[in-house]
C-alpha cells in the first residue's frame, strides 16, 4: 500500500467516523439534551427554610436538602479549592477540555469501558442538573454537549454559583449553604480555610472521606486540597502550614440522624397551613422544591425555655405517676388499648378477612413485648404548651408533645400536636369567662355570693348538685381564688346565663362549639389549649381579642416578597377594659394565695392565671398571664381513660410548675429584658417592652376599628 493510498484511507475513515458520530448524536442524543430555555431556568430543587422571628433556622421542607446563596456569599477559599482540585483550566476552556478528554478516551477504549473521566466543572454541573449518573460513553457525550451549551448561556461566575448550590456534600446536604450549616454549624462566610478545604475534599466521595469513621483518610484528602490550593498560588506559605495543622472539628451531633427542630409541632403546623391555605399565594409554587424562605412569629429563646421547662418537670413527674399507677383491675382497659393499637397498624388495615383480623388481635394479646409497648405508650404523660403575645396575636412558642411521647413515636411529625389538635374539658380554668360575664351584668370583685351547697333543677327533669362547696357568703375574688364550684354555679344560673358566657367566650377567642348547659361553669365543654391561651390574652389586652398568627412573611429564593402579614390587625372588642383589669387582679390572687401558689416557687415576678382539674384527675391545666405574655399549659394522656391517681394530678401540681419554670427561664434569658415586672392599673402597651426585645412582634400603629360587643 502506497503512502498516498494510506493517507486517503485514513482521511476517509476519519470522515466516516465523524459522520457516524454526528449521525449518532443527531438520532440518539440531541432530543434528550436540555433546551436553551431549560438551560436558562435550570431545575434546581431548593429546600424551603423556616425561620424564627429572631432569625434562627427552625427547619426545612425539601426533597433534596438544598439552599441557594449568591456568588458573593460563597467564600473565596471554596471557589479556589474547587478550581484547584476539580478544574484548574476552568477560566480557560469553553466547557470541555479536549486534551483531558482525549487522554481519558484512549484509556476507556483500552479498558473496553468508561474507566476514567475528564469532566470539567461545567460538565459536572451538566450532570448534576440535567443528566443521570450512568457510566457510559453516551452519557459522556450528552454531558460534553450540554457543558458547551452551559458555557454559552452563563458567565464563569454564574457557573460557579450554580455548581456550588447544587453539588452534593453527603448526609443529604446539597450546596455549600446546607453543607456549611450541617458540618460546622456556621454560615459559609464564617468558614475557615481548612473548613472550606474539607468541604471540597468531600466531593471526591462524601462517605469515603467523612471525618466520622474515616478521620485519617479525610484529613489526608483535606490536606491534599490545601496543597493543591498552595500550588496554584491561592494560599500563602504561612496560611497553608497553619491550615494543615488544624484538626477537623465537625458538628457530630447533627450527623447520622435527623436534625430535630426545637419546635417540631409548630413547624408542622406551618407546613400544613402553607399547603392548605390559599391566602399565602403559593398556588403555583412547590413548597419542597422552590427554595422559599418562611419567617414565622416564634421566638427561639422562649421556645427553648418552654422545651426545658417541660423536660425538667415531666422527668420526675412521669416517674411519680408510674409509681402510683397499676394495671391491676384494669384488664378490660388494657385489652381495649391493645386492640386499638393493633387496629391502627397498616398490616391490620390491609386485611379483608375478619378471621385473619381476629387472629392478629389475639396474637398481639398474647405477645408480652407488644403488650408492654402499649402499656408504656398509654401511660406516657403528654402536654400542650402555647405562649402568645396577646397584642399582636403572635405565637411565640409551642410545645406539642412530651419528650417521651416524641421518643416513642420516633418522629415528631407523626405525633399529635397537643397544643392545638386536642379538645379536652378545661375544668375550673374556664371559670374566668363565667366571672367576667357576671361582672358584665353589674357584679364586682367585692360582690358577695353564697358558697354553700347548691342545687339546680335541670329542664330535663334532673337535679345538678355540683361538689366543691364551702359555707357562707364569699366575694367574687375569693370564689375565684379558691376555685369554689358552687360560686361559679350560682353565677351562671343567677347572675348571667350559659348563652351569655358562650357569647363572651367566643368573642374572646374560643372557637369550639359550646353547649349552653350550666355545667359549662365548671369547664365541662371541650376546648383546645391554643383557644384557651388566646382567649386569656384578651384579659391582658384589656378586653381586645386578637386572632393567633404564626407566619409573618414569605419570600422566594431571590428575596422577592410573596406574602406579608397584614399590618392591619383585626381586633374584636370583646370585654369592657375595666372588667378585664379586675379579672387580672382576681386571677393574681389565684397565684399569690389560691390554687396556683406553686407558681411562686419558680417564678419571682408578677403573674395571674387560673388552674383547672377535671373529674378524676383526667386533665390538668394552668392558663396564665405575665405583664407581657399569655401562656397555657395542659397536661394529661392521649387516652382519656388513663388518669392521674391522686392529688398530684391537680392543675396546680401537674401543669402550673411547667408554666412557672418556663416563665422564670424566659425572664432570665439574656436579650429578653422586660422593664415591667408587675401588672399596672393602666393598659399595658408595647412601649413597656425594651428596644432589644421582640420588636417584630409589636402591634403596628395602624389597626382595624374594633367591633362592637355582640
Amino acid at each position: 500500500m502506497t503512502v498516498k493510498k494510506f493517507i486517503l484511507l485514513s482521511i476517509g475513515a476519519m470522515l466516516l467516523g465523524i459522520i457516524g458520530l454526528f449521525t449518532y448524536i443527531t438520532l440518539f442524543i440531541v432530543d434528550e439534551l436540555p433546551s436553551f430555555e431549560q438551560l436558562e431556568n435550570p431545575p434546581q430543587e431548593l429546600a424551603t427554610r423556616v425561620f424564627s422571628a429572631d432569625g434562627k433556622l427552625l427547619d426545612m421542607f425539601y426533597i433534596k436538602k438544598r439552599s441557594y446563596i449568591p456568588y458573593d456569599s460563597i467564600p473565596d477559599d471554596v471557589i479556589n479549592a474547587l478550581i484547584a482540585t476539580e478544574d484548574r483550566a476552568f477560566f480557560d476552556h469553553w466547557g470541555i477540555h479536549p486534551m483531558r478528554i482525549a487522554k481519558a478516551f484512549v484509556k476507556n477504549i483500552i479498558a473496553f469501558r468508561a474507566k476514567e473521566g475528564a469532566s470539567t466543572l461545567s460538565q459536572q454541573l451538566a450532570r448534576n442538573l440535567f443528566l443521570n449518573r450512568e457510566v457510559s460513553l453516551t452519557r459522556k457525550l450528552k454531558e460534553a454537549i450540554t457543558a458547551v451549551k452551559i458555557e454559552q448561556t452563563y458567565t464563569k461566575k454564574e457557573i460557579l454559583e450554580l455548581y456550588c448550590n447544587t453539588v452534593y456534600f453527603g448526609k443529604g446536604a446539597y450546596g455549600v449553604q446546607v453543607a456549611s450549616e450541617l458540618y460546622f454549624k456556621k454560615s459559609p462566610k464564617q468558614l475557615t480555610t481548612a473548613e472550606c478545604a474539607y468541604l471540597i475534599a468531600l466531593l471526591k466521595g462524601p462517605e469515603n472521606y467523612s471525618a466520622i469513621g474515616n478521620y485519617e483518610k479525610a484529613l489526608k484528602r483535606r490536606n491534599l486540597v490545601l496543597s493543591m490550593m498552595a500550588d496554584m498560588g491561592f494560599l500563602e506559605e504561612q496560611q497553608y502550614y497553619s491550615s494543615i495543622m488544624q484538626p477537623i472539628f465537625i458538628n457530630r451531633g447533627r450527623l447520622g440522624m435527623k436534625d430535630e427542630s426545637i419546635a417540631p409541632h409548630f413547624v408542622e403546623m406551618v407546613r400544613q397551613s402553607l399547603e392548605n391555605d390559599d391566602s399565602y399565594n403559593l398556588q403555583n409554587i412547590n413548597l419542597y422544591r422552590d427554595g422559599l424562605v418562611i419567617f414565622t412569629t416564634l421566638d427561639s429563646r422562649i421556645q427553648r425555655a418552654a422545651n426545658e421547662a417541660v423536660r425538667e418537670h415531666l422527668t420526675g413527674f412521669q416517674e411519680t405517676f408510674r409509681k402510683n399507677w397499676s394495671w391491676k383491675g384494669r384488664q378490660k382497659l388494657l385489652a381495649s388499648l391493645v386492640k386499638q393499637a393493633v387496629m391502627e397498624k397498616p398490616e391490620y388495615l390491609s386485611l379483608t378477612d375478619p378471621a385473619k383480623k381476629d387472629k392478629m388481635i389475639q396474637e398481639a394479646m398474647n405477645n408480652p413485648r407488644f403488650v408492654d409497648s402499649v402499656k408504656l405508650k398509654a401511660t406516657t404523660i403528654q402536654t400542650g404548651v402555647n405562649v402568645i403575645d396577646p397584642r399582636s396575636g403572635h405565637i411565640l412558642a409551642m410545645v406539642g408533645s412530651s419528650p417521651e411521647g416524641i421518643a416513642l413515636s420516633g418522629d415528631s411529625r407523626y405525633t399529635l400536636n397537643h397544643a392545638v389538635q386536642i379538645k379536652r374539658q378545661p375544668g375550673s380554668s374556664f371559670k374566668p369567662f363565667v366571672y367576667a360575664s357576671a361582672m358584665l351584668n353589674g357584679m364586682t370583685p367585692e360582690s358577695q355570693v353564697e358558697s354553700g351547697p347548691f342545687e339546680y333543677a335541670l329542664p330535663s327533669g334532673g337535679v345538678w348538685k355540683p361538689s366543691g362547696s364551702s359555707s357562707g357568703p364569699i366575694s367574687l375574688a375569693g370564689g375565684l381564688r379558691y376555685s369554689i364550684n358552687t360560686v361559679a354555679a350560682r353565677l351562671i344560673t343567677e347572675h348571667t346565663s350559659p348563652h351569655e358566657v358562650i357569647g363572651l367566650a367566643h368573642r374572646m377567642g374560643i372557637k369550639s362549639e359550646l353547649d349552653p348547659f350550666p355545667t359549662l361553669a365548671l369547664g365541662a365543654e371541650e376546648v383546645t389549649p391554643l383557644e384557651m391561651t388566646s382567649a386569656f390574652g384578651t384579659f391582658l389586652n384589656h378586653g381586645i381579642s386578637v386572632e393567633p398568627t404564626f407566619i409573618q412573611r414569605i419570600e422566594d429564593k431571590r428575596g422577592k416578597l410573596i406574602y406579608q402579614q397584614s399590618r392591619v390587625i383585626e381586633l374584636v372588642d370583646a370585654l369592657n377594659p375595666k372588667i378585664a383589669i379586675n379579672m387580672i387582679k382576681m386571677m393574681r390572687g389565684v397565684v399569690t394565695g389560691g390554687t396556683a401558689t406553686s407558681i411562686k416557687s419558680y417564678f419571682s415576678y408578677d403573674a395571674a392565671g387560673k388552674t383547672g382539674t377535671t373529674n378524676d384527675y383526667a386533665d390538668a391545666w394552668f392558663v396564665g398571664l405575665t405583664p407581657q405574655l399569655t401562656a397555657g399549659v395542659w397536661v394529661g394522656f392521649d387516652d382519656r381513660r388513663i388518669k392521674f391517681t391522686g392529688w398530684y394530678g391537680q392543675g396546680g401540681k401537674a401543669a402550673a410548675p411547667i408554666w412557672g419554670r418556663m416563665m422564670q427561664k424566659v425572664y432570665s434569658t439574656p436579650g429578653i429584658s422586660y422593664r415591667k415586672k408587675s401588672f399596672g392599673l393602666t393598659p399595658v402597651d408595647s412601649s413597656e417592652i425594651s428596644d432589644g426585645d421582640f420588636q417584630e412582634n409589636k402591634v403596628p400603629n395602624q389597626v382595624a376599628q374594633p367591633e362592637e360587643h355582640l
